[in-house]
């Protein structure tokens, strides 16, 4: 059988019946998720539908600037989505704007260095490789600066007393926040490390997947997928590094004071 199976909406119909049966079953079982699974997956399907409309303009179109505004759309959902998954998160503009910047400077700078130096799309803003890989690594590196975030303000939170007495005893900001930053990105990489170790034993990753259904050789999805997994590892790594740094440093006062007033929920 050659080229692409199309689904119709019967056969999407049957694959929400079974997201809907779970959602009955946690009803059930009275774990209070049952409502938030239905709106997620509602909110899923109308923000899939409407990027399919967009992308099949953005790609007939293929203008620089059309393209530039969907990649700034994108990466101020995802600032917002970072802020929003914390549950104490810095006041203010900063908690909004510290993620973005990770973002911004990780994800896009791996972008096009993938672009330009890597695939050599004609012309490197192509929005057929530029908008997808360039989701795939916010995708990606949202969830490991979120996670990574969270982690560490959350030990700040719980740990402020031996914080603060690690600073009486004369260590720095830097020394006495050393080992929450450290477990912090650690926890923000390990999503990634093990799609990394799990990829082609455990899992089939999503953009290999979907090369090898539309009818490209195994061998040349393969080298797509190990190309995605290594940017996305280093947008990863790098975005969270630069997250839980500047929230380290930004949790301190010009008198490396700790300030957790500058925290909300």
């Amino acid at each position: 059988m050659n080229g692409i199976v199309l689904l119709s909406p019967v056969d999407l119909s049957l694959a929400a019946l079974l997201v809907i049966a779970l959602a009955l079953v946690s009803r059930r079982l009275e774990l209070k998720i049952g409502g938030r699974l239905l709106i997620s997956a509602l909110r899923m399907v109308i923000q899939l539908s409407l990027i399919g409309i967009v992308l099949k303009a953005l790609f007939s179109s293929g203008a620089p600037g059309w393209v530039a505004l969907m990649a700034l759309v994108m990466l101020l959902t995802a600032g917002r989505e970072v802020r929003a998954r914390q549950k104490y998160r810095l006041r203010g503009l900063w908690g909004f704007n510290i993620g973005l910047g990770a973002m911004f400077v990780s994800s896009f700078a791996v972008s096009v260095l993938a672009l330009t130096a890597v695939v050599r799309a004609d012309p490197w803003y192509a929005p057929r490789y530029a908008i997808p890989l360039l989701g795939m690594l916010l995708g990606n590196t949202m969830n490991g600066v979120a996670i990574a975030s969270n982690s560490l303000t959350q030990a700040v939170h719980a740990q402020r007393t031996v914080i603060e007495t690690r600073l009486a005893l004369g260590q720095t900001k830097c020394e006495a926040m050393a080992d929450l930053r450290r477990e912090s990105i650690r926890t923000g990489l390990i999503p990634i490390i093990n799609s990394m170790a799990a990829a082609g034993v455990v899992s089939l990753p999503g953009m290999m997947t979907g090369q090898i259904l539309a009818g490209n050789p195994p061998g040349d999805a393969v080298k797509y997928q190990i190309l995605i997994m290594f940017l996305i590892a280093a947008g990863t790594g790098f975005g969270t590094l630069a997250a839980v740094w500047v929230t380290a440093c930004r949790l301190f006062d010009e008198r490396d004071r700790l300030r957790l007033d500058r925290l909300e929920r």
